[in-house]
């Protein structure tokens, strides 16, 4: 065991001399009265809560069974993190390792999940895993993995203030659905009473274009102009931060590429067809940042279409829907081309009414920040609440 000092009622131990591997099995599930079944693809990153699940009678091999309160954790691809707490009995895949505690005296049920979730956990987990296409970790070596217990009134306080945190978040997340469950349904409204007379085709939309951009070759040393990466189109806007990279060019090439605000970068090119022909809008960019061919730029007439509502409907999914319809794959890449994007149509309502639209998204929206806001400091504290117990209760928690 390790000699460092500890705070008073903290030890050391072993995961293994704490924590049981269940060994609990059906070779029938259905005929035993189990109805649910937990794979891993039923387990999200991060999310202690089992939202999803298979059904027994539609056919399963699985036999490992857990029960309400158990922990289930993800042994291949120990990395994506994932952990849940069981709140109903079922069967999980061999991949899937069902955790209690040995003792409710000694260690908390309640507080180990929260062990699993710490970072020193995950990487004794991925740094004791074997296999190239799918590493998995084993029980042996878990039940090796050394940690810092704390006293009872203590583990009593960290599950308090942790399963509050949690609480929070999940109802941050469920207010987040919300919100924009109510955008796209707004959206999908107003468009929806869009009279027939004023859907336009985007080549009587833009004045000039489409237009693909350029693709120099890249430098590491920031010569020349900063130019984007695909992964700048982001939920409707264009993210330069993160997504920068400099290119030589001419300053006539320069000039002819550079991006303005309220211009309209369409993608036109991607391996996943669903972001193929996403939209985002142009408001902060480096000074001279020009834009690369995977992208269309499309300069909107904003006396007819608001570049910012032509982006609200034209990522909206039915208009998506539309124009990925025209999508072909090639090598892999789904791609759409200047042609199609001007036989795109767009509803196109008077101005003033596609500004009182766009006041209730910036409404709602701001809501949605808020809400990411919160969700992030409330993952914070949880993060400072988990690193607690990983440093022995000495970050001040």
């Amino acid at each position: 065991m390790k000699s460092e000092s500890l705070k008073p009622g903290w030890r050391w131990v072993k995961f293994g001399d704490v924590v049981r591997l269940s060994k609990a099995r059906s070779q029938d599930p259905l005929a035993d009265g189990i109805e649910r079944y937990v794979g891993l693809e039923h387990l999200e990153p991060g999310d202690l809560r089992i939202r999803s699940w298979g059904n027994v009678a539609d056919g399963v091999t699985f036999t490992s069974v857990f029960q309400p309160g158990q922990v289930l954790f993800g042994k291949r691809r120990a990395y994506q993190r994932k952990v849940a707490v069981a709140d109903f009995s079922g069967v999980c895949s061999g991949d899937i390792y069902v955790l209690e505690t040995k003792d409710a005296q000694v260690l908390l049920p309640e507080l180990l999940p929260f062990i699993c979730q710490t970072d020193a956990f995950f990487e004794h987990a991925v740094g004791t895993s074997a296999g190239s296409l799918s590493p998995r970790t084993n029980w042996t070596s878990l039940a090796d993995f050394e940690f810092m217990l704390p006293p009872m009134d203590e583990q009593h306080r960290l599950v308090k203030l942790l399963t509050s945190i949690e609480g929070c978040l999940a109802s941050l997340s469920e207010a987040d659905l919300a919100t924009t469950a109510l955008e796209n349904s707004r959206i999908e409204d107003a468009l929806a009473s869009v009279p027939a007379d004023r859907v336009i085709t985007v080549d009587k939309l833009v004045p000039l274009g489409p237009k693909n951009g350029l693709s120099p070759k890249a430098n590491a040393d920031e010569r020349g102009y900063p130019t984007l990466s695909i992964g700048a189109v982001r939920d409707g806007r264009i993210v330069a931060e993160g997504n920068t990279k400099y290119a030589e060019i001419s300053d006539a090439e320069a000039a002819a590429f550079e991006l303005k605000a309220n211009d309209v970068l369409v993608v036109r090119g991607n391996g996943n067809k669903l972001l193929t022909g996403r939209c985002g809008l142009v408001d902060v960019v480096p000074k001279g940042c020009f834009y690369p061919d995977l992208l269309i730029r499309l300069k909107f007439d904003e006396k007819i279409i608001r570049p910012e509502f032509a982006v609200l409907q034209w990522n909206s999914q039915s208009t998506h829907n539309r124009l990925i319809s025209r999508a072909k794959s090639t090598n892999g890449i789904w791609k759409i081309n200047g042609a199609d994007i001007r036989q795109h149509a767009l509803k196109v309502p008077e101005v003033e009414e596609q500004d009182d639209l766009l006041a209730e998204m910036r409404a709602i929206r701001s809501a949605r920040k808020n809400i990411s806001t919160r969700k992030t400091a409330a993952q914070n504290l949880k993060l400072h609440a988990l690193r607690s117990i990983e440093n022995g209760g000495g970050n001040g928690i």
